[in-house]
């Protein structure tokens, strides 16, 4: 299951480097702040300047002796290219790996709010997401949703649309009970106490509601799931039911007709009872899925 839940409505190729930025959340929560890129730009050109002057002026004591003419050709040769190193080039590229955790920072600044990183749930939370992605994953990974027999472009649409939703809820469910607890914990004044109850109560019934979310989704998801098996089961049927003149023929050549006859004539109505069978669960999975409708 996805680390990172991101809203829909963010940019394909943004919303998949949020999702990979797992490392770099965790890092953020921890405090962490990228140095900026004006710093490490001046920190360089600094020590770049630093270092190429005592070269510079070294060398040039060092082949003084030789004469002003080599001293001016020296100055020319060296001193030039120094002095567009200090004076133009003063933004140089910093190390690769900080380069891209700084644009990741950013673009998690940026999106600030349109993310949710699973392990800021709490536990309860956490379940409850992770029973959500599964009956997501159920849904979309059917054959019958890649044949297109359910509402394939509605699943693509809705089914990201209350991932999303289920994980900004529970994300602000687990930071607001996370706070109650907190202050709870520090023992409160029967004034207080009266206050609060009806505020846990609030907590308990958002849960509530969210786990009623869920679990229409994982309605959703069973229904799927037997229409799946009748699919499958219906194109079993078919590739035998293509294959009975050979086993006609067969039973007819080796006189074997009142064995097989029977079972050759159930296979042919099961073959129908599987389809009505299909049709049905196919019709459930969508009235199902109009539940997950706002």
């Amino acid at each position: 299951m996805a680390d990172v839940v991101v809203d829909p409505g963010v940019p394909p190729d943004d919303a998949q480097l949020l999702r990979e930025s797992r490392r770099v959340l965790i890092k953020m929560r921890q405090g962490w702040v990228p140095e900026s890129r004006r710093a490490i730009s001046g920190a360089h050109y600094r020590m770049i300047a630093a270092i190429g002057t005592v070269a510079f002026f070294g060398l040039m004591t060092g082949i003084g002796f030789l004469g002003r003419g080599l001293g001016l050709l020296m100055l020319v040769l060296l001193g030039i290219p120094l002095m567009v190193v200090m004076f133009v080039r003063n933004d140089l590229p910093g190390d690769e790996e900080e380069e891209f955790e700084r644009d990741v920072y950013e673009q998690l600044r940026w999106y600030e709010g349109r993310y949710v990183l699973v392990d800021d749930l709490d536990e309860s939370s956490a379940r409850l997401l992770a029973r959500a992605q599964r009956a997501i994953a159920t849904v979309t990974s059917s054959r019958i949703n890649a044949e297109g027999l359910l509402d394939d472009v509605r699943n693509a649409v809705m089914l990201p649309a209350q991932e999303w939703e289920i994980a900004r809820l529970l994300a602000k469910l687990s930071a607001l009970r996370a706070k109650h607890r907190e202050t709870v914990s520090q023992g409160l004044t029967p004034e207080v106490a009266a206050v609060a109850e009806p505020l846990a109560r609030a907590l308990d019934s958002s849960e509530d509601a969210v786990l009623a979310r869920v679990e229409a989704l994982e309605r959703y998801a069973a229904n799927v799931t037997d229409a799946e098996r009748a699919y499958l089961a219906h194109h079993q049927i078919e590739e035998l039911r293509g294959r009975l003149h050979q086993y006609e023929e067969l039973v007819a050549e080796t006189g074997a007709d009142g064995f097989a006859v029977p079972e050759l004539e159930r296979l042919a109505e099961d073959a129908d009872r599987l389809e009505q069978s299909l049709r049905r669960s196919v019709s459930s999975a969508q009235e199902a899925f109009r539940y997950l409708e706002p």
